[in-house]
């Protein structure tokens, strides 16, 4: 039932819903609910973050096989109207490679007025586009950022574009766009600069969360003896922060909070391997490509693109979603003997 665990009991429930209760929500077999839509519109990125893409880039998707920006504001208008989803944030690789974000921004909120539309970015040419984005319909952004070391962000990019980001970050504050959030994932490599790192954001006024890293890298090279545990950024952090636990606000929300120095400000750890929340996994995913997939880990992906240009109704397109995400695993099985990476890396799934 785990991630990358092929079981003769996962195999037989594959496409199986004849045991599904009829209810308009996207249910699991384990009775989670998914509101959290994820949808990746672009494989292609600035950047080339060696836990996320292969120096080379990802392979090209075609653009015949890319949703339209139509296509893409009917796949949130169902997911809101019928399926209730409550939530919408746009991945790549990186959002900002599509010209046409513009469009997909105003007619998403157009067609799903009052729900919030989110975006994950790497942030480089964002200063260029921020109130722009902001005016289509744009409500709140999370930047991946590792490093505020130039040297340290330009060799885990391959980039040089530390400047670039910076100033998007606070171009997206100006356009009224939060809050902003800092995603950073762990690595042994980065971790001195983690204390500068929360300074810096806590001097900025922007939220930070640190993330374990998963084996969703490009290269296949994630080691778990070699990934940084919460416990040891709690420690690193410690020597500068005085830190205490605040928790979770949301059961499904997967950063757990430290206040930092007695103060409002907070920390956040996304702990997807050692303190795994999978049990409370809110979320659902469409690829670039229009497939729905259920969980970062399973390779299991259904074809919702065919659907959309084979005619299909509104009511047939959600039926076809809900079937995907009943058939959802239980959790990643990172620990689970047998555990194996899924095919796709993190930038072709979309985060």
């Amino acid at each position: 039932m785990f991630g990358g665990a092929a079981t003769t009991e996962r195999s037989q429930q594959v496409n199986s819903v004849a045991d599904r209760p009829d209810v308009p929500h996207l249910i699991d077999r384990f009775g989670r609910v998914a509101r959290d839509l994820r949808i990746s519109i672009t494989e292609k990125c600035s950047l080339r973050c060696t836990y996320c893409m292969p120096e080379e880039g990802l392979p090209a998707i075609p653009a015949a096989n890319l949703l339209t920006p139509a296509e893409i504001a009917r796949v949130v208008s169902v997911s809101v109207r019928l399926l209730g989803i409550r939530d919408v944030r746009f991945t790549g690789g990186e959002p900002l490679m599509r010209r046409d974000l513009d469009e997909i921004l105003r007619l998403c909120s157009d067609a799903a007025a009052g729900v919030p539309l989110s975006m994950t970015t790497n942030a480089v040419g964002l200063e260029h586009r921020a109130a722009a984005l902001a005016d289509a319909g744009l409500t709140r952004v999370n930047v991946s950022l590792d490093s505020v070391d130039r040297e340290d962000f330009a060799r885990l990019t391959r980039r040089d574009r530390l400047p670039s980001v910076l100033a998007g970050i606070r171009a997206a504050k100006r356009a009224g766009i939060g809050p902003v959030k800092i995603n950073a994932v762990l690595m042994r490599d980065t971790l001195s600069g983690a204390v500068d790192l929360l300074r810096w954001c806590l001097d900025e006024g922007v939220a930070l969360r640190f993330i374990e890293q998963m084996p969703l890298d490009a290269d296949h090279e994630w080691a778990r003896a070699n990934m940084i545990d919460a416990q040891t950024l709690l420690d690193e952090l410690s020597t500068e922060f005085d830190l205490r636990e605040v928790g979770r606000a949301d059961p499904s929300a997967p950063a757990e909070e430290w206040s930092v120095d007695g103060t409002d400000a907070t920390v956040g750890i996304i702990a997807s391997v050692t303190r795994s929340f999978c049990g409370d996994c809110d979320r659902t995913r469409v690829t670039a490509e229009g497939t729905i997939r259920s969980c970062l880990f399973s390779d299991d992906e259904t074809d919702l693109r065919a659907a959309l240009r084979g005619g299909a109704t509104d009511d047939e397109l959600a039926a076809v979603w809900r079937g995907a995400m009943w058939n959802k695993w239980a959790g990643h099985g990172i620990d689970a003997e047998g555990f194996v990476p899924p095919t796709r890396s993190m930038g072709a799934i979309g985060g």
